[in-house]
């Protein structure tokens, strides 16, 4: 592929991750609660989330996808009823002092934050939106080859990594000025309320 349009398709891709939106705002508030480790398996799931649209999109599926309006409103409230399972357990969170990855909890737990990550992507307005009908108007769909979507989806991969670490990283040491046990009850709160927020607005738009 021409690198034009790769810079082009980066270029677009960086603009839309970085616009503040349900996504980067549900990475936030995982990331006040449990650290940047533990919201990783979030941003990969919503990078594959991407990769699905893309794939899609590659494939002239954006009438199928239409025709599966009904599909993707039921997996965005899935992702909005996951967002708000999230808001609750930090919410109802008892207060604590220490500063390790917030469940302790065990490793199944990344495959659902995962999954939450993949149906919050799917469900985004916003996503299909840049892969259905901005995405055409970069790149020439119709004679990409499988060379082409390799690299688009190796940016796709690469660029949201780097965003979502970017929010995860500064959230993350937010998280590291509140030690005492009151701190960080109000900063569980205040992640759940973001996370409430996310789950609102992936189930309005």
């Amino acid at each position: 592929m021409e690198p034009t349009t790769l810079l082009a398709f980066t270029a677009a891709l960086t603009v839309a991750a970085f616009v503040p939106g349900p996504g980067m705002t549900a990475v936030v508030a995982r990331a006040l609660a449990v650290g940047f480790w533990g919201t990783l398996p979030l941003v990969l799931g919503m990078i594959a989330g991407d990769v699905i649209f893309l794939t899609c999109a590659a494939l002239g599926l954006a009438a199928l996808a239409t025709a599966f309006a009904t599909l993707f409103t039921v997996v965005k409230f899935a992702g909005a009823a996951y967002l708000l399972w999230l808001a609750w357990h930090l919410w109802t969170a008892p207060a604590r002092t220490d500063t390790v990855d917030a469940a302790g909890r065990p490793v199944r737990s990344s495959t659902r934050v995962f999954l939450g990550g993949l149906t919050l992507t799917l469900g985004n307005p916003k996503t299909i939106v840049f892969y259905m009908a901005l995405l055409p108007t970069v790149v020439d769909l119709s004679g990409l080859t499988v060379v082409g979507w390799g690299e688009l989806v190796a940016i796709v991969f690469v660029d949201l990594l780097l965003v979502g670490a970017i929010y995860a990283g500064a959230a993350s040491r937010a998280r590291d000025f509140f030690r005492d046990a009151a701190a960080r009850r109000l900063l569980d709160r205040t992640a759940g309320a973001m996370m409430a927020g996310a789950a609102v607005a992936v189930a309005t738009r």
